[in-house]
């Protein structure tokens, strides 16, 4: 038996980064590692320069995630004005950015997900600093703002954070019950898919295996590492493992 930390997140907008490679700024179909670290990290209150608890936080954590609606695409020409690069010289906000009379224009695409809905499962392992009931209380009274991947993606329902306590992840996520389970106006996806990245007493069957570049390593300097994804997909009738 394990405690699995389950919470909802849904908004009208999300964008969950992807190798991003010159003025393109892509977003995968479902919450990244480093975002959702990044969102428990919040809750706690760790910030992004304090990279120690960062990184304990993130070898603390495994996580699996139900997408129970994939949303649309939505890509966002986007503007936006900087200074020219100086050696030697960190700007560390935005303020600091346009007090520069010097400023650039420079072109970017970023993508969004529209009126996607997922479902979270975290696992924490044993002895770490925070189990999966301080989190959950936490994610109740955040210590920063949550957001979805970007500040300008909030939360549009509760987190309804919850602890199941389950033989395997499959079991977690078929006994979670969310209040408003049917989010309104909200396409949901038949089957379920499934993305978790602990296979241990996972009760599923993975039908593939991806590798994405999204287990934070420096939030200051913007590294990343390579962790290993499993994938299924979840009938909603007979609960069992199936292809598309």
């Amino acid at each position: 038996m394990r405690d699995y930390l389950v919470f909802r997140l849904y908004g009208p907008l999300a964008s969950w980064g992807d190798i991003a490679v010159g003025e393109y700024r892509p977003s995968f179909a479902h919450p990244s590692k480093s975002a959702i670290i990044g969102l428990l990290a919040a809750a706690i209150g760790i910030r992004r320069d304090e990279d120690e608890r960062q990184k304990e936080l993130a070898d603390a954590c495994s996580f699996a995630v139900r997408v129970d609606a994939m949303g649309t695409l939505l890509r966002d020409y986007h503007t936006a004005q900087v200074p020219s690069e100086k050696k030697g010289v960190t700007r560390y906000t935005r303020y600091s950015e346009l007090a520069n009379e010097n400023l650039n224009t420079i072109l970017s695409t970023r993508d969004y997900r529209c009126d996607a809905a997922y479902t979270v499962a975290v696992t924490v392992r044993d002895g770490a600093k925070y189990n999966a009931r301080a989190l959950a209380d936490k994610l109740m009274k955040p210590e920063f703002t949550l957001y979805l991947g970007r500040k300008s993606c909030p939360l549009a329902f509760p987190l309804q954070p919850k602890v199941i306590t389950a033989v395997t992840l499959k079991e977690a996520f078929t006994n979670v019950k969310f209040n408003n389970d049917e989010l309104p106006g909200v396409i949901t996806n038949s089957p379920y898919l499934i993305y978790w990245e602990d296979d241990n007493e996972s009760g599923l069957n993975p039908e593939h295996v991806i590798t994405r570049r999204d287990a934070p390593l420096s939030r200051i300097r913007w590294q990343f590492s390579e962790r290993l994804e499993h994938y299924c997909s979840l009938k909603k009738e007979d609960e069992t493992c199936s292809s598309v």
